[in-house]
């Protein structure tokens, strides 16, 4: 019997990464494009195409078979349509994107929203592997996130819901990139660490990122204790709030920050325990991603599996 893969494609503002994943979630073939901006949505979407079409051929070659690929797109996504919200992305607005790389390609694609798939992808193959509830959350610019409910990914009505870096915990509070204001990304996010530190820095360098905040602490410079002790602080805060509603068995966290080491997740623990209810709580750990920046590739891939070959992704 061939072997069966599943492609995955992992849509960004800049960039696209596409891979072919095994039903173990190894991934066996990967490559990098960025993004033809300037050819508009049309030529995107016909770049995602030859993108699937070229990992195709790497399969053919093995002797594999294809199930199907899936997409993880940037915004609201409904039965595979892209309703909006893609930022950083000409057009893709009511775009039935899945029937067109299916016309383009003829191979079944299934599309969800970014963050559900890395979320998935962590579900199924990375840190909260054989659970059944669990928050994903990815910190970086912003925070995006994903839930599974009882062995299931949720993402609200028509799956509009699940923007969980947009949690209000601070009435009237700082301004967010999605309008409103005090939402958790603008306190939690990696973005907000460095605005925060460059409030409190006298003298500050031409370029800063989380590296260097994170390496600043080590050697405990004011400004990067203080801006990580804020950072840890709401990241307690929100996540605090998932478990009392949703009482996970874990939470999980992703994006570069979250290999910053063991600490970072210890010191977020630690402030948790201490503002989640004990009865929400007390079947709950926090855990660092594992997959890295190919948990979307793999997440697409075990959606593929579970819904186009009834399969359950070991």
């Amino acid at each position: 019997m061939n072997k069966q893969f599943a492609i995955g494609i992992d849509v960004g503002g800049t960039a696209l990464k596409c891979g072919v994943v095994a039903e173990d979630g190894s991934l066996v073939y990967c490559f990098t494009e960025a993004i033809k901006r300037e050819s508009g949505e049309a030529g995107i979407v016909e770049q995602i195409a030859e993108c699937i079409t070229k990992a195709a051929a790497v399969v053919q070659d093995k002797g594999g078979i294809i199930c199907g690929t899936g997409v993880g797109f940037p915004g609201i996504v409904e039965e595979d349509v892209v309703i909006g919200g893609a930022d950083n992305l000409p057009g893709f607005e009511q775009l039935h994107l899945g029937r067109l790389l299916q016309e383009r390609t003829g191979y079944r694609t299934l599309v969800d929203n970014d963050a559900n798939m890395m979320g998935m992808g962590e579900w199924i193959y990375g840190a909260a592997k054989g659970c059944s509830d669990i928050v994903f959350l990815t910190v970086g610019t912003g925070i995006g996130g994903a839930l599974v409910i009882n062995n299931q990914l949720y993402g609200g009505y028509r799956n509009r819901g699940t923007e969980l870096g947009h949690i209000i915990i601070r009435q009237g509070g700082i301004a967010c990139s999605c309008g409103s204001r005090g939402c958790f990304e603008a306190y939690a996010s990696v973005a907000a660490l460095i605005g925060h530190y460059q409030l409190l820095k006298q003298d500050m360098p031409d370029t800063v990122d989380g590296r260097h905040i994170v390496e600043g602490y080590f050697l405990q410079e004011d400004a990067a204790v203080a801006a990580m002790a804020y950072h840890f602080d709401y990241m307690a805060t929100g996540i605090a709030g998932y478990i009392n509603i949703f009482s996970p068995q874990k939470v999980v966290i992703g994006g570069g920050i979250s290999e910053a080491g063991d600490f970072y997740i210890r010191e977020i623990a630690a402030r948790v325990a201490q503002l989640a209810m004990p009865a929400a709580s007390q079947q709950t750990a926090l855990a660092a991603a594992t997959l890295g920046n190919k948990a979307g590739l793999q997440g697409c891939a075990a959606k593929v599996f579970q819904s186009l070959t009834g399969s359950t992704p070991q």
